[in-house]
């Protein structure tokens, strides 16, 4: 079949996992040649059986599927329901609701508001990838300092302290170039981990301050911290890469 050009046909198009396959498969690695999320090695086989690769790389994530490092891998649907969902998105003239989503391909209303905002987020990006490899996380505050403000507008922006009446925005940076911000509620562990989650792939090298809102993401990344209260580099620890070049 060639490349959909109705719904109908995209629903039955995307339902061929080998399609999905392909279709990802020159979307992730268009050279042709897959290699591992963890390790970045092209030593690896495809396990039909199971619908994976293998890295023969020594690490302790051999195995990895299509999904591993995307903004799909912690979602229990399939790449069908991605990939029409995908092609409602970007066929949409007029742009697609999330109810719309959910009737066209039969799934929940709330589903459809996940993916529908996941596949904005990578088609801005230019990427369903996550960011991987040594990467950077730090937050900061936007917002007037009072100093410069009319004591006029002052009274009326400033009403405390710190952070209040500022707005709250993390950043991440994958060393090397790529870097992602992002307006967060607030600088609890909640929030800052969520986008965390959402951007950074599992396994990565993950370089913090010592904010405690950062405690527990050991369990998921390779996490070291430096405290800037000690010292502002550690070798490879450092968050430089962010707060060096006015990034965050």
């Amino acid at each position: 079949m060639d490349s959909p050009r109705t719904l109908q046909q995209a629903i039955l198009y995307f339902a061929d996992f080998d399609r999905c396959r392909q279709f990802l498969m020159s979307l992730r690695w268009p050279d042709g040649k897959v290699a591992c999320p963890t390790c970045g090695s092209e030593h690896v086989v495809y396990l039909a059986s199971v619908r994976r690769w293998k890295c023969y790389a020594k690490h302790p994530v051999p195995q990895f599927s299509l999904k591993t490092g995307t903004i799909f891998e912690d979602s229990p649907l399939g790449l069908d329901k991605w990939l029409a969902a995908l092609w409602l998105l970007v066929n949409a003239k007029n742009g697609i609701s999330s109810c719309e989503i959910a009737r066209a391909i039969g799934i929940t209303q709330k589903s459809a508001w996940f993916m529908a905002h996941r596949l904005r987020f990578a088609l801005h990006h230019g990427t369903f990838n996550k960011l991987s490899g040594d990467v950077e996380a730090d937050e900061t505050f936007i917002g007037g300092k009072a100093r410069n403000m009319h004591v006029a507008q002052r009274r009326r922006r400033i009403t405390g302290t710190g952070g209040k009446d500022k707005t709250a925005v993390m950043g991440i940076l994958e060393r090397g170039g790529k870097v992602r911000t992002v307006v967060v509620e607030n600088r609890k562990k909640k929030a800052l981990q969520a986008e965390g989650h959402k951007h950074v792939e599992a396994g990565s090298a993950l370089y913090t301050d010592a904010l405690l809102s950062y405690e527990g993401l050991e369990g998921r990344y390779a996490h070291q911290v430096i405290d800037h209260a000690v010292e502002y580099v550690d070798g490879q620890v450092h968050t430089n890469g962010l707060e060096t070049t006015g990034r965050c």
